[in-house]
């Protein structure tokens, strides 16, 4: 409720302001890019951490090893970092050996070559995130996968269930329930840590904001109310998913 009330008061003040509610209403522009950033890195990065997971429980021990390799290594480099690795070494790369591979189509004129300027920087920003964030899920759904009791398992072993089905309905299930308050942390982390796809000159929240600052000379204002945007969105989904959290143990207790 008191944050309800402070975000209330600062909308007041924006709207009362002029300098205020112009910075406001320059900055709100890149409110999309900052949201379909982090609910596309964010839906892409479990996608890839449940892989990861899965495959570091395999009985490969190969397998295994490279999965926690690609953990701790992501674990070890700063967002910062990764990003822009990803950016100006691994998205060369990519379009480098995709090139490659259509090089008759390309000699014979029936493809141009892709140039590296053709790779969107949101998707470089997107792929960094979705990488870095992945191996931090990949824990998150080790930890509830093997939270799971082992009985239902050997329960679902002797109904005749294949491992695939064991694992879409037994397992996973299960698990979801477990990992969704620390996914839901990540969640708000990723909101905040996508301000940093504007050091690859994204036009999001924090992009528009230095950009204002450094055409009008107005740091205090212009940061003021970029830190009060990111305040509301990440309240706004703290709140969101608690509710979500407080709704899905009513239905386990019920």
């Amino acid at each position: 409720m008191g944050f309800l009330l402070l975000g209330l008061i600062l909308a007041a003040v924006i709207a009362l302001s002029g300098i205020f509610a112009q910075v406001f209403l320059t900055v709100i522009n890149g409110l999309w890019v900052t949201v379909s950033v982090t609910i596309t890195a964010f839906a892409l990065a479990c996608l890839w951490g449940l892989l990861i997971a899965v495959a570091g429980m395999a009985d490969n021990i190969v397998l295994r090893n490279l999965c926690r390799f690609y953990i701790e290594l992501m674990r070890g480099i700063p967002v910062l970092v990764v990003l822009f690795y990803i950016a100006f070494v691994g998205a060369p790369a990519i379009v480098d050996a995709f090139n490659w591979l259509r090089v008759p189509l390309i000699r014979n004129g029936w493809m141009d070559a892709i140039l590296v300027r053709d790779f969107s920087l949101t998707w470089r920003a997107i792929m960094a995130l979705t990488l870095c964030y992945g191996a931090f899920i990949a824990e998150i759904f080790r930890a509830g996968i093997e939270a799971v009791d082992k009985g239902q398992i050997e329960a679902a072993k002797a109904l005749g269930l294949s491992s695939f089905q064991r694992f879409r309905l037994v397992v996973l299930p299960q698990a979801l329930r477990t990992v969704f308050p620390p996914l839901s942390n990540d969640f708000v982390a990723m909101t905040k840590d996508s301000s940093l796809v504007s050091v690859l000159g994204v036009a999001d929240i924090t992009q528009l904001g230095k950009v204002y600052a450094a055409g009008s000379f107005r740091f205090f204002e212009t940061y003021s109310i970029v830190a009060y945007i990111y305040l509301m969105l990440t309240l706004g989904l703290s709140l969101i998913l608690r509710r979500i959290e407080k709704s899905m143990r009513r239905r386990n207790e019920a």
